[in-house]
């Protein structure tokens, strides 16, 4: 449940579309957990949350889940 964890996932959904399409259904921090998990990605949602915009740049199409599991859009 590690911050390494979740950047290994996003490394991993770069490459894959299927995960990326999820991402990008995703509407929680709680859901990227769970598509994680199916991935073999164990994180808490607060790591989600913590990753600077830099870092989800291009994962779930630009989106990313700020304070409170709000998305926000990346530009």
């Amino acid at each position: 449940m590690s911050i390494e964890q979740l950047r290994a996932f996003i490394a991993k959904s770069k490459d894959d579309q299927s995960i990326q399409d999820k991402l990008k259904a995703a509407k929680t921090p709680e859901d990227v957990v769970g598509i994680a998990k199916e991935h073999g990605h164990e994180f808490t949602a607060d790591k989600v949350t913590e990753l600077s915009e830099d870092q989800l740049k291009g994962v779930a199409g630009g989106l990313a889940w700020g304070a409170g599991g709000s998305r926000v859009p990346i530009n």
